[in-house]
Protein backbone atom coordinates (compact mmCIF):
# COMPACT_ATOMS: atom_id res chain seq x y z
CA UNK A 1 0.00 0.00 0.00
CA UNK A 2 2.74 2.50 0.68
CA UNK A 3 4.52 3.30 -2.52
CA UNK A 4 0.46 4.29 -3.74
CA UNK A 5 0.18 6.59 -1.03
CA UNK A 6 4.06 7.75 -1.07
CA UNK A 7 3.54 8.50 -4.76
CA UNK A 8 -0.56 10.28 -4.41
CA UNK A 9 1.39 12.56 -1.27
CA UNK A 10 4.09 13.80 -3.52
CA UNK A 11 2.82 14.41 -6.69
CA UNK A 12 -0.15 16.51 -4.78
CA UNK A 13 2.64 18.08 -3.03
CA UNK A 14 4.84 18.96 -5.90
CA UNK A 15 1.73 20.19 -8.58
CA UNK A 16 0.67 22.48 -5.43
CA UNK A 17 4.30 23.98 -4.39
CA UNK A 18 5.01 23.97 -8.13
CA UNK A 19 2.18 25.86 -9.08
CA UNK A 20 1.96 28.17 -6.23
CA UNK A 21 5.35 29.27 -6.88
CA UNK A 22 5.51 29.16 -10.78
CA UNK A 23 2.34 31.63 -10.39
CA UNK A 24 4.26 34.05 -7.65
CA UNK A 25 7.45 33.86 -10.09
CA UNK A 26 4.70 35.39 -13.03
CA UNK A 27 3.51 38.23 -10.88
CA UNK A 28 5.97 38.95 -9.03
CA UNK A 29 9.71 38.24 -10.45
CA UNK A 30 12.72 39.14 -8.33
CA UNK A 31 14.73 39.20 -11.58
CA UNK A 32 14.22 39.25 -15.28
CA UNK A 33 15.06 36.21 -16.75
CA UNK A 34 18.41 35.56 -19.22
CA UNK A 35 17.33 32.88 -21.27
CA UNK A 36 13.57 32.55 -20.29
CA UNK A 37 10.73 29.48 -19.71
CA UNK A 38 10.52 28.52 -23.09
CA UNK A 39 13.92 28.33 -23.48
CA UNK A 40 14.52 26.27 -20.36
CA UNK A 41 11.47 24.49 -18.69
CA UNK A 42 11.21 21.53 -21.23
CA UNK A 43 14.57 20.16 -20.67
CA UNK A 44 14.25 21.00 -16.84
CA UNK A 45 11.12 18.71 -17.12
CA UNK A 46 12.68 16.17 -19.17
CA UNK A 47 15.19 16.07 -16.44
CA UNK A 48 12.62 15.12 -14.43
CA UNK A 49 11.05 12.76 -16.12
CA UNK A 50 14.61 10.74 -16.81
CA UNK A 51 15.17 10.91 -12.83
CA UNK A 52 11.82 9.76 -11.91
CA UNK A 53 12.25 6.43 -14.40
CA UNK A 54 16.01 6.02 -13.42
CA UNK A 55 15.05 6.04 -9.93
CA UNK A 56 11.45 3.93 -10.34
CA UNK A 57 14.20 1.22 -13.05
CA UNK A 58 17.08 0.63 -10.86
CA UNK A 59 16.33 1.60 -6.60
CA UNK A 60 11.94 1.40 -7.10
CA UNK A 61 11.56 0.78 -3.03
CA UNK A 62 13.84 4.22 -2.43
CA UNK A 63 14.31 5.33 0.86
CA UNK A 64 10.42 5.35 2.15
CA UNK A 65 10.86 1.44 1.10
CA UNK A 66 14.18 0.98 3.35
CA UNK A 67 12.38 2.96 6.09
CA UNK A 68 9.56 0.14 5.85
CA UNK A 69 12.06 -2.68 5.42
CA UNK A 70 14.28 -1.52 8.60
CA UNK A 71 11.13 -1.18 11.24
CA UNK A 72 10.12 -4.69 9.77
CA UNK A 73 13.60 -5.80 10.99
CA UNK A 74 14.25 -3.46 13.86
CA UNK A 75 17.42 -2.34 12.60
CA UNK A 76 18.74 1.46 12.92
CA UNK A 77 19.49 2.99 16.34
CA UNK A 78 16.35 4.54 16.74
CA UNK A 79 14.66 0.96 17.35
CA UNK A 80 17.34 -0.04 19.72
CA UNK A 81 17.06 2.95 21.57
CA UNK A 82 13.12 2.43 21.46
CA UNK A 83 12.42 5.99 20.67
CA UNK A 84 8.61 6.99 20.69
CA UNK A 85 7.52 7.45 16.71
CA UNK A 86 7.16 11.08 16.75
CA UNK A 87 10.69 11.67 18.30
CA UNK A 88 12.53 8.87 16.14
CA UNK A 89 10.75 11.13 13.14
CA UNK A 90 11.82 14.11 14.19
CA UNK A 91 15.25 13.36 14.81
CA UNK A 92 15.36 11.47 11.45
CA UNK A 93 14.36 14.46 9.50
CA UNK A 94 16.86 16.48 10.86
CA UNK A 95 19.58 13.78 10.47
CA UNK A 96 18.62 13.60 6.28
CA UNK A 97 18.48 17.39 6.07
CA UNK A 98 21.99 17.49 8.07
CA UNK A 99 23.34 14.99 5.66
CA UNK A 100 21.83 16.26 2.38
CA UNK A 101 23.94 19.44 3.56
CA UNK A 102 27.42 17.66 4.23
CA UNK A 103 26.53 16.31 0.58
CA UNK A 104 25.85 19.12 -0.84
CA UNK A 105 29.23 20.71 0.38
CA UNK A 106 31.29 17.28 -0.64
CA UNK A 107 29.97 17.42 -4.18
CA UNK A 108 31.20 20.63 -4.43
CA UNK A 109 34.44 20.02 -3.15
CA UNK A 110 35.11 16.66 -4.69
CA UNK A 111 35.65 17.35 -8.78
CA UNK A 112 34.12 14.20 -10.24
CA UNK A 113 31.21 14.67 -7.98
CA UNK A 114 31.03 18.42 -9.12
CA UNK A 115 31.08 17.62 -12.52
CA UNK A 116 27.74 15.77 -11.81
CA UNK A 117 26.24 18.50 -9.89
CA UNK A 118 27.40 21.42 -12.33
CA UNK A 119 24.99 20.67 -14.17
CA UNK A 120 22.44 22.00 -11.49
CA UNK A 121 24.07 25.17 -11.47
CA UNK A 122 24.83 25.23 -15.51
CA UNK A 123 21.07 26.92 -15.49
CA UNK A 124 21.64 30.32 -17.39
CA UNK A 125 18.41 31.66 -14.81
CA UNK A 126 16.96 30.47 -11.29
CA UNK A 127 13.37 29.64 -10.84
CA UNK A 128 10.90 27.15 -9.89
CA UNK A 129 12.27 24.53 -12.57
CA UNK A 130 15.83 24.65 -11.00
CA UNK A 131 15.01 23.07 -7.97
CA UNK A 132 14.18 19.79 -10.63
CA UNK A 133 17.33 20.09 -12.26
CA UNK A 134 19.38 17.32 -11.07
CA UNK A 135 21.19 14.63 -13.28
CA UNK A 136 20.81 11.50 -13.08
CA UNK A 137 23.77 10.06 -11.43
CA UNK A 138 23.57 12.52 -9.00
CA UNK A 139 19.90 11.50 -7.69
CA UNK A 140 20.86 8.34 -7.50
CA UNK A 141 24.10 8.36 -5.51
CA UNK A 142 22.15 10.75 -3.48
CA UNK A 143 19.32 8.34 -2.84
CA UNK A 144 21.90 5.56 -1.90
CA UNK A 145 23.29 8.11 0.98
CA UNK A 146 19.55 8.95 2.24
CA UNK A 147 18.85 4.98 2.19
CA UNK A 148 22.48 4.29 4.25
CA UNK A 149 21.17 6.79 7.06
CA UNK A 150 17.30 5.31 7.01
CA UNK A 151 18.76 1.95 7.58
CA UNK A 152 21.65 2.80 9.87
CA UNK A 153 19.49 5.34 12.67
CA UNK A 154 16.30 3.62 11.67
CA UNK A 155 13.94 6.60 10.32
CA UNK A 156 10.45 5.80 10.46
CA UNK A 157 8.82 5.63 6.90
CA UNK A 158 6.68 8.33 7.91
CA UNK A 159 9.56 10.85 8.89
CA UNK A 160 11.41 9.80 5.56
CA UNK A 161 8.26 10.80 3.83
CA UNK A 162 7.95 13.95 5.69
CA UNK A 163 11.79 14.75 4.69
CA UNK A 164 11.50 13.67 1.31
CA UNK A 165 8.09 15.92 0.53
CA UNK A 166 9.42 19.46 2.16
CA UNK A 167 13.06 18.51 0.23
CA UNK A 168 11.30 18.80 -2.68
CA UNK A 169 8.82 21.54 -1.76
CA UNK A 170 11.68 23.80 -0.40
CA UNK A 171 13.96 23.12 -3.29
CA UNK A 172 10.97 24.39 -5.28
CA UNK A 173 10.09 27.56 -2.87
CA UNK A 174 13.96 28.46 -2.57
CA UNK A 175 15.38 28.26 -6.06
CA UNK A 176 11.90 30.40 -7.28
CA UNK A 177 12.21 33.42 -9.02
CA UNK A 178 10.14 35.55 -6.61
CA UNK A 179 10.18 38.59 -4.71
CA UNK A 180 9.18 39.48 -1.17
CA UNK A 181 9.82 42.29 1.00
CA UNK A 182 12.73 42.11 3.36
CA UNK A 183 11.27 42.22 6.54
CA UNK A 184 9.40 38.69 5.49
CA UNK A 185 12.81 37.82 4.31
CA UNK A 186 14.74 38.27 7.40
CA UNK A 187 11.68 36.06 8.82
CA UNK A 188 11.41 33.58 7.25
CA UNK A 189 15.14 33.11 6.57
CA UNK A 190 15.40 31.94 10.58
CA UNK A 191 13.63 28.31 10.17
CA UNK A 192 13.84 27.68 6.12
CA UNK A 193 16.14 27.94 3.32
CA UNK A 194 14.54 31.69 1.42
CA UNK A 195 14.63 32.47 -2.23
CA UNK A 196 17.12 35.57 -2.06
CA UNK A 197 19.47 33.28 0.49
CA UNK A 198 19.73 30.15 -2.32
CA UNK A 199 19.79 32.61 -5.04
CA UNK A 200 23.34 33.55 -3.80
CA UNK A 201 24.59 29.52 -4.41
CA UNK A 202 23.76 29.83 -8.38
CA UNK A 203 25.92 32.88 -8.39
CA UNK A 204 28.92 32.49 -10.91
CA UNK A 205 31.34 33.96 -8.71
CA UNK A 206 32.91 30.40 -6.74
CA UNK A 207 33.27 32.22 -3.35
CA UNK A 208 29.61 32.31 -3.51
CA UNK A 209 28.18 29.50 -5.27
CA UNK A 210 30.60 27.54 -2.28
CA UNK A 211 28.10 29.39 0.13
CA UNK A 212 23.94 28.61 1.18
CA UNK A 213 24.32 25.13 1.00
CA UNK A 214 21.21 24.09 2.97
CA UNK A 215 17.95 22.94 1.06
CA UNK A 216 15.41 22.68 3.95
CA UNK A 217 17.09 25.04 7.04
CA UNK A 218 19.57 27.31 7.34
CA UNK A 219 20.73 26.30 10.50
CA UNK A 220 23.90 24.38 8.86
CA UNK A 221 24.85 27.16 7.20
CA UNK A 222 25.42 29.14 10.11
CA UNK A 223 26.82 26.30 12.56
CA UNK A 224 29.37 25.52 9.69
CA UNK A 225 30.06 29.11 8.71
CA UNK A 226 28.90 28.45 5.32
CA UNK A 227 26.58 31.38 5.39
CA UNK A 228 26.56 34.13 3.16
CA UNK A 229 23.88 36.85 3.63
CA UNK A 230 23.61 38.76 0.39
CA UNK A 231 25.53 38.61 -2.95
CA UNK A 232 28.39 41.05 -3.65
CA UNK A 233 26.80 42.46 -6.75
CA UNK A 234 23.00 42.34 -5.34
CA UNK A 235 20.51 40.27 -6.67
CA UNK A 236 19.97 42.59 -9.64
CA UNK A 237 23.20 42.35 -10.38
CA UNK A 238 24.54 39.36 -10.00
CA UNK A 239 25.33 36.34 -12.50
CA UNK A 240 23.80 33.28 -12.41
CA UNK A 241 25.33 29.78 -13.72
CA UNK A 242 28.81 29.10 -14.37
CA UNK A 243 31.34 30.58 -16.13
CA UNK A 244 31.22 27.34 -18.64
CA UNK A 245 28.30 25.77 -20.14
CA UNK A 246 26.98 29.52 -21.43
CA UNK A 247 26.01 29.03 -24.82
CA UNK A 248 22.29 28.43 -25.35
CA UNK A 249 22.48 25.09 -27.15
CA UNK A 250 23.41 24.16 -23.27
CA UNK A 251 20.33 23.97 -22.39
CA UNK A 252 19.24 20.91 -24.84
CA UNK A 253 18.07 18.00 -22.80
CA UNK A 254 20.62 15.51 -24.69
CA UNK A 255 23.84 18.43 -23.65
CA UNK A 256 22.68 18.32 -20.29
CA UNK A 257 22.75 15.19 -19.73
CA UNK A 258 26.29 15.08 -21.27
CA UNK A 259 27.61 17.73 -19.25
CA UNK A 260 29.69 15.78 -16.83
CA UNK A 261 31.75 14.55 -19.47
CA UNK A 262 32.83 16.94 -21.09
CA UNK A 263 34.08 20.61 -21.27
CA UNK A 264 31.81 23.70 -22.97
CA UNK A 265 34.82 24.54 -26.54
CA UNK A 266 38.01 23.14 -24.31
CA UNK A 267 37.88 25.08 -21.38
CA UNK A 268 38.78 23.06 -18.18
CA UNK A 269 36.54 22.21 -15.67
CA UNK A 270 36.54 24.66 -12.89
CA UNK A 271 38.40 23.43 -9.83
CA UNK A 272 36.81 23.22 -6.75
CA UNK A 273 37.79 26.18 -4.15
CA UNK A 274 40.08 24.99 -1.23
Amino acid sequence: MYPSVELAVRLLAFAVVFGGMALWEIGSPKRKLFAGRLARWPSNFGIVIVDVLAVRLLIPAAAVGAAVFAAGNGWGLFHLLNLRLSVAALLGFLALDLVIYAQHVVFHKVPWLWRLHRMHHADLDIDVSTGLRFHPFEILISLVIKIAVVLALGIPAVGVLAFEVVLNATSMFNHSNVAMPAWLDRVLRLVVVTPDMHRVHHSIVRRETDSNFGFNVPWWDWLFRTYRPQPEAGHGGMTIGLPIFRDLRELRLDRLLTQPFRNDRGQPPIPPSR
